[in-house]
């Protein structure tokens, strides 16, 4: 028996990256997948045989996930597929970086709603269902930026504060229905992204970093674990850093 055997989860920008990483981490512990991207391609059908062959049903489903409307018609969906909807981690999430006096606002206005706006959309059609189940784990996929803002990412650190204030919000509106809201910082972490960086510059990351090391999609996955099973019931209105002590 895994630590999420009997549930199922509801995972937002899922197809790869971190995402994808929480979502096969949470198949290994027994967890049923529901995941949604903007388009189930190629890449959203390996990610489904993926999950599938950990034993558990998973089904990916195309969402734009800052699309209000579009974002209810698929947890209703979810909710007739799967029965019931346990675990929603919010981590649909773009970068549209610039220095302030130079980004547009159809840049600012992107990244919000994509990384913010989806967030609210989710946890609006998801909690009623969780408030009938009279429990719920809700996981806000946020970022050491949102706690201490980064210079040219205004617009992003926005929406991860955003996702923080959240998370604390919600957990003190629905606690009494027994529906936990926390949210995960994760800090330099080995993705796509990071990976088409300059040498240079990624060694001077990691040189402040006191692990020395660069983090890995599973050291999010695993703290998303302890997050989403019942070894934190009694953790509500949290953020995690997941940064090796980049920003202690």
């Amino acid at each position: 028996m895994g630590l999420l055997s009997g549930k199922t989860a509801l995972i937002t920008g899922a197809a790869r990256g971190i995402g994808k990483a929480i979502a096969l981490k949470f198949a290994e512990e027994g967890a049923n997948i529901a995941f949604t991207d903007l388009v189930i391609d190629e890449n959203g059908k390996a990610t489904e045989a993926e999950i599938t062959a950990k034993g558990v049903k998973a089904k990916g489903y195309a969402s734009n996930a800052a699309d209000f409307a579009q974002t209810a018609e698929v947890v209703s969906q979810v909710k007739e597929d799967f029965g019931s909807i346990d675990i929603l981690v919010n981590n649909a999430g773009i970068t549209k970086d610039g220095l302030m006096m130079r980004m547009t606002e159809a840049q600012w206005d992107a990244v919000i709603a994509v990384n913010l706006k989806s967030a609210f959309n989710f946890i609006h059609a998801c909690t009623p269902i969780m408030m009938r189940q009279k429990s719920g784990s809700i996981i806000n996929m946020a970022s050491v930026v949102g706690v201490h803002g980064n210079a040219g990412q205004c617009n992003y650190a926005a929406s991860k504060a955003g996702l923080i204030a959240l998370a604390k919000s919600i957990g003190q509106e629905i606690g009494s229905r027994g529906i936990r809201a926390n949210a995960i910082a994760p800090g330099f972490i080995e993705t796509a992204m990071t990976q088409a960086l300059p040498d240079n510059i990624r060694k001077e990351w990691i040189q402040k970093i006191p692990l020395r090391r660069a983090g890995q999609v599973e050291d999010i996955a695993n703290v998303a674990t302890f997050l989403a099973s019942d070894l934190s019931s009694y953790v509500t209105g949290q953020v995690i850093q997941v940064d090796g002590g980049m920003n202690m």
